[in-house]
C-alpha cells in the first residue's frame, strides 16, 4: 500500500525541482527526503525520479503519483473546511422524529426557526407515532439525533438506550371531552370524580399516554369504565359527540382545527392528569450547534 505522506514528499520534490529545495521547504534534511522517496519507490516497485543535472524530474510513475498526491491534498483541504463548517453548525444533517400531536405545536415552529438560523443544515424529519410504545420509540431514537417522546416526568433515559439524554419540554394536561348538552357541560371546571359514573371513550393505547389517566382516576378513587376505544383522537371525539361516553384527551390534541363541533372541552382537577413530553437526544449529537439550537427552539415553542 502506498504511503500518502511519502507521496506528499514526492510531490514537494517534483514541484521544487530538487531534493535539496524540497528539504528546505519541508523542514527536513536532504537525506530524510531521499529516504522517503526511496521507500516510496520500493512500495511502487518502480523508479519515480531521474536525475537531470543538479536537479531531478519525475518519471511517468512519478508524475502519476504526484498528480494523485495533489488530488489527495485537495480532498484533505476540503475535508478540513467541511469539518470546520460542521463544528460551527454551518452544515450538517439532523435526523428528527416526532409524533402527530406534537407536530404543529412544537416541531413546526422549532424547525422553521432552525432553518432560519442554520440554513446550511439539512433536516431529516419523519413522523413516528410510537410515543405510546416504548420499544418502538427506543428503536426509532437509535436512528435519530432527536426524537420527541412521551414519558413520565422522572423517566430514566437509560430505557431509550445508552448515550441518550431526556430533556423535558412540557407537561400536556388532559381535558374532559363531553357531548354538547351533557349536564357536565354546564360546569366550567370538572372534578375528576364528576366523571366516575360516566361511560368512557378510550383514546389512548396502553402505555405512557394512558398511564397518567389511569393513575389520576385511581388517585380519585375509581377506575374508568371504557365502553368503546379508539386510538385515533378524531374518531374518539366523534364517539363522544354521538353520546357513547366521555373521554380524557391531551390538550395538544384539542386545538381549534381538530376539535369536533359536537363536543365540549373542560379542564379537570383533583387531580389533573398530565402527560410529559420530552426530547430524547443522542448525547454525541449535542456537539452540533444546530441541535442545541433546535432544543432551544423546542423549549421556546413549549413555553408559548
Amino acid at each position: 500500500m502506498l504511503d500518502v505522506r511519502r507521496m506528499q514528499v514526492l510531490r514537494a520534490v517534483v514541484t521544487s525541482g530538487s531534493v535539496t529545495a524540497a528539504a528546505a521547504n519541508l523542514g527536513y534534511t536532504p537525506s530524510a527526503v531521499s529516504q522517503q522517496v526511496a521507500a516510496l519507490e520500493k512500495q511502487a516497485g518502480t523508479a519515480l525520479l531521474e536525475r537531470v543535472g543538479r536537479g531531478v524530474r519525475p518519471t511517468a510513475a512519478g508524475r502519476l503519483l504526484t498528480e494523485h498526491a495533489a488530488v489527495i491534498s485537495q480532498n484533505v483541504a476540503e475535508a478540513e473546511t467541511a469539518l470546520a463548517d460542521l463544528r460551527a453548525g454551518r452544515i450538517g444533517l439532523l435526523a428528527i422524529r416526532y409524533f402527530t400531536t406534537a407536530g404543529a405545536t412544537l416541531v413546526a415552529p422549532a424547525v422553521a426557526r432552525l432553518r432560519r438560523e442554520y440554513p446550511g443544515v439539512r433536516i431529516d424529519l419523519k413522523l413516528n407515532d410510537a410515543e405510546d410504545h416504548p420499544a418502538g420509540a427506543a428503536a426509532e431514537q437509535s436512528h435519530a439525533d432527536l426524537a420527541l417522546v412521551v414519558r413520565p416526568r422522572d423517566a430514566d433515559a437509560a430505557a431509550l438506550g445508552e448515550g441518550t439524554r431526556l430533556v423535558h419540554l412540557l407537561d400536556d394536561p388532559f381535558r374532559a371531552v363531553i357531548p354538547l348538552g351533557h349536564p357536565l357541560a354546564a360546569k366550567r371546571i370538572l372534578d375528576l370524580t364528576d366523571l366516575a359514573a360516566e361511560p368512557w371513550v378510550g383514546s389512548e393505547p396502553p402505555g405512557p399516554c394512558l398511564d397518567p389517566v389511569l393513575d389520576a382516576c385511581a388517585a380519585a378513587g375509581f377506575s374508568p369504565d371504557f365502553v368503546v376505544r379508539s386510538e385515533d383522537y378524531a374518531t374518539a371525539q366523534g364517539f363522544v359527540a354521538a353520546g357513547l361516553g366521555i373521554g380524557l384527551m391531551p390538550r395538544l390534541t384539542l386545538g381549534t382545527g381538530t376539535r369536533h363541533p359536537g363536543v365540549a372541552v373542560r379542564p379537570v382537577r383533583n387531580p389533573e392528569p398530565l402527560r410529559s413530553i420530552h426530547a430524547a437526544v443522542r448525547e454525541v449529537s449535542l456537539a452540533q450547534p444546530a441541535l442545541r439550537g433546535l432544543l432551544d427552539a423546542l423549549r421556546d415553542a413549549a413555553t408559548r
